[in-house]
């Protein structure tokens, strides 16, 4: 397929700077194959499911992964350089793949001062500005200098807006979160109150964690004009003994079984062997899902409303087919649902031929 095909023009005013208050009143866009689409807000979830589903969360914990970093002189001349970075990848107690903007304005063995108690070594340079960077710290030392020099990693489209500040930290966080771990947050589950859950609770809809860390990958455009040849970056997933039985046996009884976000989809597609079996344990996952995959274990999906030409917009274009993302989309844009990170929510069902 091609990438034009996952193009439309969205209103710039309908990219949406702070979430709704409270997280559940967002909108909810509901989409079943062959129906009407309907329009809700995201407390009356309950009601579009049934006692027995099965909906899965990722409980990773988003880091205060965006750093300020200056490179020192060189030579005789200029100055000193200011650097963004935005950490993706953990490789072990003191290392960490980051994308570093202005990319040309780093070289390889640079020092990178983000404060004087935490500095960086460049160790590899990749491509598109992603960098390795050896660190000064380890372990926990580590954790706690990110988490006392950083902010927030909110999205480009948003922090091309408006300053990162206080309030996005607890914005930009899940109120289940406690796996630390990832680089961005997974967005749909922003929608869920602790009044919510207890709900979903009490309709005897099961509640289920896997734990995928999301990477600043997520934000990389597709640059390629056949999508297939787009190459995902690989994030890191774990999911219990306990969540996969649960997931095995909603699946094996005839239930249906909800991805909250696109990352929970992710990863139960990625934890079925070539048998057919649902596995646990962890892993890494680049699976790459696109129209014409054939969904093994979701059955429906909480999502928010994705950028044009996005992997995730070809995700949802793959579970509910390309005429009903069209749709959905048309809707979402005449009805001036608010997209993105802090936006409203769908609740999409799978197409019979996925």
């Amino acid at each position: 397929m091609q990438l034009s095909e996952f193009d439309f023009d969205l209103p710039e005013d309908l990219i949406a700077l702070r979430p709704a208050v409270p997280r559940d009143s967002a909108r909810l866009l509901v989409s079943k194959p062959n129906q009407a689409i309907e329009d809700a807000i995201v407390s009356a979830l309950p009601g579009f499911l049934r006692a027995g589903d099965v909906l899965v969360f990722n409980d990773t914990r988003t880091l205060a992964a965006s750093l300020k970093a200056s490179r020192a002189q060189r030579g005789p001349v200029g100055g000193p350089v200011s650097l963004d970075i935005n950490l993706h990848q953990r490789l072990d107690r003191a290392t960490w793949k980051a994308f570093v903007r202005p990319a040309k304005r780093v070289a390889l063995g640079d020092l990178l001062t983000i404060h004087l108690e935490l500095k960086a070594h460049v160790v590899e340079l990749g491509e598109a500005g992603e960098v390795t960077l050896a660190f000064s710290k380890s372990g926990a030392d580590l954790d706690q200098a990110i988490a006392q020099f950083g902010s927030m990693p909110l999205p480009p489209y948003i922090a091309r807006k408006r300053a990162v500040d206080a309030q996005d930290a607890q914005d930009y966080q899940t109120v289940y979160a406690r796996s630390e771990g990832s680089v961005a947050t997974p967005t749909a589950g922003l929608h869920f109150t602790p009044a919510l859950l207890k709900a979903l609770d009490d309709a005897g809809i099961e509640r289920h964690w896997v734990t995928l860390h999301v990477g600043a990958g997520t934000f990389l455009p597709v640059k390629v004009d056949n999508i297939q040849d787009h190459v995902m970056h690989a994030e890191t997933y774990e999911v219990s003994a306990q969540t996969a039985a649960a997931v095995a046996r909603a699946k094996a009884e005839g239930r249906r079984v909800i991805a909250v976000g696109t990352t929970s989809l992710r990863t139960l597609e990625s934890i079925v062997d070539p048998d057919g079996q649902i596995t646990y344990g962890g892993g890494d996952t680049s699976i790459f899902i696109t129209p014409g995959y054939q969904f093994k274990v979701v059955d429906g999906l909480i999502t928010n409303f994705h950028l044009p030409k996005s992997t995730l917009l070809m995700l949802v274009g793959a579970l509910i087919g390309m005429e009903a993302l069209r749709e959905v989309y048309r809707h979402t844009i005449d009805g001036r649902y608010r997209f993105y990170s802090y936006g409203d929510a769908s609740l999409l069902w799978k197409a019979s031929n996925s």
